[in-house]
């Protein structure tokens, strides 16, 4: 059986205005996927309700296409080229999270700490987790009680001790241990929103996602979805992290970083192949 056309995505969250970090490592998927001769998508990550602003939406298209990138299709066959909205993708994540549910793999958690208010995003770079304790999961087979989310946390039970190694495109083995690097995740969120940790998984795994590129900053994060797709019985993507783009006191790029987004720069008459210099060889 021959293998399947390579299939990459751009993944942006609009929560601000896209900078120069996001668009080394989008250009990288980009380039991933032309060396390939293969698609890449788009998929607007837009869960969070509360961050997730129209009008960074439409900036995000406009820096998008003014730096030089395309993407494959669009969510409606014979439509208009455009993302994939996972805000438009509710019922796909609630019936994938019964699928999960029956494995038996994630149970329901009443407790509440600062991290569910972070569940619809990306970890950052430096941030320490505070490993959920065994002590408050509940007993096998609670999940059974439950046929929908509800109004509660729901978590994945990782094995713990259980060494997670995989083999980076670009970092090469990989590895972490559940229960020590990282704890119990949330798959689900109490206000019935997905985490970012399931959705971008059942993303990219309904669409078709051969390879995964992204930020260095997430590899931990390859360990947690790893898990969801070894539940699932998914053959998982390739994964490729990308290294940081870093301001001038060694800190990794963020939204707040306003002199360093695309649209600053555009501004200020920079051009996208300008910007672009030295990329190859980073």
């Amino acid at each position: 059986m021959s293998a399947p056309a390579y299939r990459g995505r751009i993944a942006p969250t609009p929560t601000g205005f896209l900078h120069l970090g996001h668009a080394r490592t989008f250009w990288m998927a980009q380039e991933r996927a032309a060396e390939h001769r293969g698609a890449v998508i788009l998929r607007n990550e837009d869960l969070d309700r509360q961050r997730c602003q129209p009008q960074y939406v439409e900036a995000m298209f406009e820096d998008l296409s003014w730096f030089g990138f395309s993407w494959s299709e669009g969510p409606d066959v014979g439509g208009p080229v455009g993302p994939y909205d996972q805000s438009a993708r509710p019922g796909f994540y609630r019936r994938t999270w019964r699928n999960l549910r029956e494995t038996g793999a994630v149970y329901p958690s009443p407790h509440s700490r600062k991290d569910v208010q972070n569940a619809l995003q990306a970890p950052h770079e430096g941030e320490w987790e505070v490993i959920f304790p065994r002590k408050l999961r509940p007993p096998d087979g609670s999940e059974r009680d439950h046929p929908d989310p509800g109004s509660v946390n729901w978590r994945f039970r990782v094995p713990d001790g259980e060494e997670i190694t995989f083999t980076d495109g670009r970092e090469g083995p990989v590895t972490f241990t559940a229960g020590i690097d990282f704890g119990d995740f949330l798959v689900w969120r109490k206000d019935g929103v997905p985490s970012y940790e399931f959705a971008v998984t059942v993303d990219d795994h309904a669409m078709g996602i051969t390879e995964v590129v992204r930020g260095a900053d997430l590899l931990i994060s390859t360990a947690r979805q790893l898990l969801i797709y070894r539940a699932m019985h998914w053959t998982p993507p390739a994964f490729y992290h990308c290294p940081l783009m870093r301001d001038a006191d060694g800190k990794r790029l963020a939204k707040r970083h306003r002199s360093l987004s695309l649209r600053t720069l555009r501004e200020s008459g920079k051009t996208p192949e300008v910007l672009r210099e030295g990329w190859e060889a980073s």
